[in-house]
């Protein structure tokens, strides 16, 4: 009976969101372009998680909105993916959630909410209070503004799909960046595939002495034009705090040695990147 209470509750605020943590992307791979998750080993010692992003309907069943692959060592996400349609005005609603089973694995609740007064939530997440008067911002990396429908808005704020990030950045370059993506992809035939990351900083004090803030965050997209693969990679900020763009094979092994991997790094399918920075190469 409580548990009902608390899901009207929370459901009269904005609405009821559920995150599951699967062992796998399976549930979610229509994120990912070719139904394929980013290629990318951790660095040693670090734990990350695939979470399904979703809601529940008015049946009970879960409604899949995007993909994140999270680092409980860091605290961060290291990317979410989602698929990109026409963006249209979109309200938000910064009711930011957690993920009780990231932290208190004997739960029965599957259910992204508002922080309770559980023990040991936040060992493997990042709280809100680990925010304030940080000097830093939420970061989104799903960003409100390539949403195009209000559950998909309410879905982005969560902490799982967060980072902290330096606030002149995330206001002005970063945002600059994120509307100029939105017409950059008016020119696909369909739906595009984006993948945004974090690269932690490890020489800076972590937030909260916790949190890992961000070094860089980057963004990969990729969808077809007249039947042909188009795509970009993007990271910043730069030495001057803007974005770089630069095609989606440099972005890989920028991010190899942005994570010091030996693996290699693929965002997308290694046949499509290809093709991608084939496209980029030939002369005007």
């Amino acid at each position: 009976m409580n548990h009902l209470v608390f899901l009207l509750l929370l459901t009269s605020v904005c609405f009821f969101t559920r995150s599951e943590v699967v062992d796998n992307f399976s549930k979610c791979k229509e994120f990912f372009l070719n139904n394929a998750p980013p290629v990318f080993k951790p660095p040693a010692g670090v734990s990350v998680v695939p979470i399904c992003q979703c809601l529940w309907d008015d049946k009970g069943q879960p409604i899949y909105l995007y993909a994140t692959l999270y680092s409980t060592t860091w605290k961060i996400p290291v990317y979410s993916a989602y698929v990109y349609n026409r963006s249209k005005s979109i309200g938000r609603c910064d009711a930011w959630y957690i993920e009780p089973q990231l932290d208190v694995h004997y739960t029965t609740e599957k259910c992204m909410r508002s922080k309770g007064h559980e023990n040991n939530i936040g060992t493997n997440q990042a709280l809100n209070s680990d925010y304030e008067n940080s000097g830093y911002d939420k970061g989104h990396l799903y960003p409100v503004l390539h949403t195009n429908n209000h559950l998909s808005m309410l879905a982005t704020s969560t902490l799982t799909n967060a980072a902290p990030q330096k606030s002149t950045f995330n206001r002005n370059a970063w945002l600059r960046h994120e509307k100029a993506v939105i017409e950059d992809l008016k020119s696909c035939d369909k739906e595009a595939y984006v993948v945004t990351g974090v690269v932690p900083d490890k020489k800076k004090v972590k937030m909260n002495n916790k949190v890992y803030v961000s070094k860089y965050y980057w963004r990969a997209t990729c969808c077809l034009k007249g039947g042909q693969y188009i795509g970009k990679g993007y990271y910043g900020p730069d030495e001057q705090d803007k974005v770089q763009e630069l095609t989606t094979e440099e972005l890989n092994k920028k991010l190899q040695e942005f994570y010091k991997v030996k693996s290699p790094i693929s965002i997308f399918p290694a046949q499509i990147s290809l093709k991608l920075n084939r496209k980029r190469e030939r002369p005007s």
